[in-house]
């Protein structure tokens, strides 16, 4: 599996096309949720496209925003998602965990803040996020603000 970290304009067109299917499989088809998925924040100059490939195939994706641009004083790591038939490998932790790492060393200093599906919070406790909301809906989905202090 390799690992890729790159800015919009560094995304080839098949690449693109890879990632935003795989968003578009599992956040509006698997999980019936029709929201708008191309949001403006993919082409900010700033913002990092991460993503995993094993054999042509994306695996695992994750979209890290600079500071202020989803929560003030804070970065984030949004549209976390992982290919359906890698699930059972664990990727998730590793998306994670990369997920991380590059976003502190793009914004050293800074305390993260995601928007986390609820039933996943206990995966994000275990990578150092702490809950910090209580419940919400978000497009039809339980979710809660969590953040991991630098």
């Amino acid at each position: 599996m390799i690992w890729h970290c790159q800015r919009f304009e560094e995304l080839s067109p098949h690449t693109l096309y890879d990632l935003l299917k795989l968003r578009c499989d599992v956040f509006v088809v698997e999980q019936n949720c029709p929201y708008p998925e191309l949001d403006g924040l993919d082409t900010l100059p700033d913002t990092r496209h991460l993503f995993a490939v094993r054999d042509n195939t994306m695996v695992a994706y994750a979209r890290l925003l600079a500071k202020n641009v989803s929560y003030e004083d804070h970065t984030s790591i949004g549209r976390v998602v992982v290919s359906p038939k890698y699930r059972k490998e664990k990727i998730g932790h590793a998306l994670i965990n990369k997920a991380i790492q590059e976003t502190l060393a793009l914004w050293p200093d800074t305390n993260i803040q995601i928007g986390a599906q609820f039933h996943l919070k206990h995966v994000y406790e275990s990578h150092g996020f702490n809950v910090a909301s209580d419940p919400y809906l978000e497009d039809g989905i339980k979710h809660c603000l969590m953040k991991r202090v630098c």
